[in-house]
């Protein structure tokens, strides 16, 4: 069963892949970029699409309104040699949906169609796509979307199951991921994505769904071993333990170090740490003084001082995710 890891802007960068993939995530996707800023050849935008041995096989995934920048955008990407080019047709930020783009496509699916089906003829690489159930619980088009992509020729689907209006809150509905995956117009690979926050859950939504892959997001931030815990537990049905206070702090430390290494500047790479500190240790006790030093750490030695300092007080505490839900 192949585990992907969900694309994420400001945390699926060069660092926090390697760690998913250290951890047994099969495919990854990078931060989506736009396609506007593509085309204008923005460096920050390119340096999201940078690739590296360690992410194969791997998706750069693109977002946009327009369709001819959006097929320029396609062919950009393609000469950075990802595995697959995927389309992004989910995210339901209101920065992105507000110009049509992302989720914001759900609302004229026969544009998605031919946006689609254009990109398809443009490059020469696999083109996936993202996308959601639909726009809110009024409408969940997601079955003919499923339809219309697959016409469209991609070579996969990938189901959030949530609306574009429930943003990330609620549960996942996987009964309408599962509908598509039984449709027997649909014969390209589903992919299942939501709520997966454990061996246990993911076993559950694959017994349901009958997907042909899952795809984890914001249950591997903090987390990257949760790749780890999935395959072991759908493999032998047994619960790995969580790992030490020591074991993560480890991790933390390797994380920040590629992060640091990447962008060639200690405080570049502690900043883009942030997001993740506390994250890593979210079951531990009286943790709020241990968080406040890690998130006005500047210096190396300062966020060293600060993980010691956690090792040190929890050294007999394991990190337990298992009563953690997705924030």
């Amino acid at each position: 069963m192949p585990l992907f890891l969900a694309p994420m802007e400001d945390v699926t960068y060069k660092s926090f892949r390697y760690m998913c993939k250290k951890f047994g995530a099969d495919v990854m996707i990078t931060e989506f970029v736009s396609s506007e800023a593509l085309i204008r050849d923005v460096k920050k935008t390119k340096q999201k699409m940078e690739l590296f041995d360690f992410d194969r096989p791997v998706a750069i995934q693109i977002y946009g309104y327009d369709i001819d920048s959006m097929v320029r955008a396609a062919q950009v990407a393609e000469e950075f040699q990802p595995d697959f080019i995927d389309i992004n047709y989910g995210c339901p930020m209101k920065k992105i949906v507000k110009r049509g783009a992302g989720a914001g496509m759900l609302q004229d699916i026969p544009k998605m169609q031919k946006m689609t089906a254009e990109i398809v003829k443009a490059v020469s690489l696999p083109v996936t796509a993202k996308t959601r159930l639909g726009w809110d619980e009024t409408s969940k088009p997601i079955v003919e979307v499923a339809e219309r992509l697959q016409d469209a020729g991609v070579a996969a689907l990938t189901i959030h199951g949530r609306t574009r209006s429930q943003l990330y809150t609620g549960e996942a509905d996987w009964s309408l991921i599962t509908e598509v995956k039984s449709n027997p117009k649909i014969q390209i690979p589903i992919i299942g994505n939501g709520d997966i926050t454990g061996g246990v859950k993911a076993r559950q939504l694959l017994n349901q769904s009958g997907v042909d892959a899952l795809m984890i997001g914001r249950g591997s931030i903090g987390r990257p071993w949760i790749f780890k815990e999935v395959k072991h537990y759908l493999k032998t049905g047994e619960l790995l333990p969580p790992p030490t206070v020591s074991e993560v702090v480890q991790n933390v430390k390797d994380q920040l170090e590629m992060s640091i290494e990447w962008r060639d500047n200690v405080r570049t790479g502690i900043l883009m740490m942030r997001r993740h500190f506390a994250k890593y240790f979210p079951s531990l006790p009286n943790f709020r003084e241990h968080k406040i030093r890690l998130l006005q750490a500047i210096t190396l030695e300062e966020v060293t001082h600060a993980l010691n300092l956690i090792e040190e007080q929890y050294s007999e505490h394991r990190v337990d995710y298992s009563t953690i839900g997705l924030k």
